[in-house]
């Protein structure tokens, strides 16, 4: 195919050249384990099969299996304007490795999962694209393939829980709206110190600190990380904590609770901050220049520039295996919309119908703008404390019963869980082994919401009903209500009230189980559940009240 110099494009290295220069000859090229004939897929200096060092390269046919697409429709790129098709593909020598690229050469109406496609080139510059494109020949479509097997929740290694040790004393918000135009530091401190006057302690009294994601080049997702609010508070601390890789974006409290539980602080100020909306106006008038990477990596080069395009390719494949309907996300949608509709902070609260939420312009199939939550600006800050500290504090304290954050799943996008948002399945599981509660005794439910379909994967991964069971769960909107079986994201969640990355749903039910929610209350709220991320490791908690 012709040269298009115009996409991201990956930085060639000693690793990956054989794969990006591959199609040079025609022939695509994948890395092999000479140990156990294993393809890997992206390269690694070992094989996750055998744990073999000898890695070799192995020509493959170029034929492989549909088995994920969506037509991006919002996204654009310079040489690859919308829309256009990002898919992903399992090799036919090996089906554990899946490719990102772009469906080409034919109408997106009649690709099928299943179906055979075959390699076709693409030169920009140094590097040889691969894409794909419908075989000449097409038999019954493939199943899809099945996941790696789980390799199973390990046992707690004593009966002693840290989770026993520690509170939730202090929770507090900044204002939160779309292009506030504040400094985010600004909304940084404002929510720490809300939070600090909420638990009826001082500045003084925080010898800890811990954030996601940390200082670093995360344009509208960070302040500045625990760099930053130190230097504007002068708390001094003994223990602190930032970065991105723990268990999700409120991962920073279960370390908190950690350092609290192993006598490094009594009192840790965790928190959270994005300025997307205000960060992106910015960049628009020019008065920011976005930070850029020279390695595009293995999906950007194809358009797959959101998790957007990814999760949407696992609820396709929901779609197909289940039966579930954009109805189904719908129900999310619209029960986010109503609860928010009763909470004056959320930035979305005009009702919305099932008509609304299907005819939404399309983000990438099968999302639409209401599958995906609300860019925003705003901070929110929670305190975490040692219980023996918590009695004496100003609000009653709501005790960790317990966490999970076991990863279960390839890290890897494309590689991983095909029918679910991948890193929910073992983090779930695992939280139920350190408890003697179970989903029947939950009284609310805080889950992470970044889109519709994180949201149901959620729902299934805790055992709320069955899996692939979500479309009878979810009909109607009855079961997640404020009076239904379980009250799901009481104030809004992502969707409607604003994406504050997690946190808020901390802050939110933390408020439900004080019984201080108002009119969006759920009577006799004792339990929740609370889940942060996905496709990234994430973490999930279980709180409840002291009584």
């Amino acid at each position: 195919m012709a040269v298009n110099p115009g996409r991201p494009l990956p930085q060639l290295t000693d690793q990956n050249a054989f794969f990006w220069t591959s199609g040079a000859d025609g022939r695509l090229c994948i890395q092999e384990c000479a140990s156990c004939a294993s393809l890997i897929h992206p390269p690694q200096p070992v094989c996750r099969h055998c744990r073999g060092h000898d890695m070799g390269v192995r020509t493959v046919s170029g034929h492989a299996t549909l088995i994920g697409f969506t037509v991006n429709h919002r996204f654009g790129l310079p040489g690859l304007p919308a829309p256009y098709v990002v898919a992903q593909v399992a090799l036919e020598e090996d089906d554990r490795v899946r490719l990102t690229t772009n469906a080409v050469e034919c109408d997106p109406d009649d690709l099928v999962l299943g179906m055979r496609m075959e390699v076709v080139f693409e030169q920009a510059g140094e590097v040889w694209l691969p894409l794909f494109r419908p075989a000449a020949e097409q038999g019954e479509p493939s199943p899809l393939p099945e996941d790696e097997a789980s390799p199973g929740i390990r046992p707690m290694p004593t009966a002693e829980k840290f989770e026993d040790k520690v509170a939730i004393t202090g929770i507090g918000s900044s204002q939160l709206g779309r292009r506030l135009m504040v400094p985010p530091l600004s909304l940084t401190v404002q929510a720490c110190e809300e939070a600090v006057a909420d638990a009826g302690l001082t500045l003084d009294d925080i010898d800890g600190l811990a954030t996601y994601p940390g200082a670093g080049p995360f344009g509208g997702f960070a302040e500045g990380g625990i760099t930053a609010l130190e230097s504007a508070l002068g708390i001094r601390p003994t223990w602190h904590n930032g970065g991105g890789e723990t268990f999700g974006p409120g991962g920073s409290l279960i370390a908190a609770m950690l350092a609290v539980a192993g006598g490094l602080a009594r009192h840790v100020l965790c928190f959270r901050t994005l300025w997307e909306a205000s960060y992106g106006e910015l960049v628009k008038q020019g008065r920011i220049q976005p930070p850029s990477s020279p390695d595009a990596g293995w999906l950007k080069p194809f358009g797959a520039t959101s998790a957007a395009h990814t999760l949407a390719q696992n609820a396709q494949r929901h779609f197909h295996k289940y039966g579930t309907t954009r109805e189904t996300l719908g129900w999310i949608a619209l029960n986010q919309r109503a609860n928010a509709g009763l909470n004056p902070t959320a930035i979305y609260r005009d009702p919305m119908t099932m008509d609304d939420y299907l005819q939404a312009r399309p983000i990438t199939t099968p999302f639409g703008l209401y599958d995906c939550d609300v860019p925003c600006d705003g901070a929110v800050a929670v305190i975490v404390s040692h219980v023996d500290t918590a009695r004496d504090l100003a609000q009653p304290p709501v005790l960790v019963e317990a966490v999970g954050t076991r990863i279960t799943e390839r890290l890897e996008w494309d590689q991983s869980t095909l029918t679910h948002e991948p890193q929910v399945l073992g983090q779930s599981a695992h939280l139920w082994t350190r408890t003697s509660l179970g989903p029947d005794d939950v009284d609310v439910a805080e889950l992470y919401d970044g889109f519709t379909f994180n949201c149901l994967s959620w729902i299934e991964a805790l055992g709320f009903c069955g899996i692939g069971e979500a479309r009878d769960f979810l009909d109607g909107g009855k079961n997640i209500a404020r009076d239904g079986v379980l009250p799901l994201n009481t104030h809004g969640g992502q969707l409607s009230h604003g994406r504050t990355h997690g946190m808020g749903l901390v802050q939110e039910a933390i408020v439900q189980l004080r019984g201080a929610a108002g009119p969006r209350q759920v009577p006799g709220a004792r339990v929740a559940v609370v889940s942060s991320g996905g496709l990234t490791p994430s973490g999930v908690l279980l709180l409840r009240t002291a009584t």
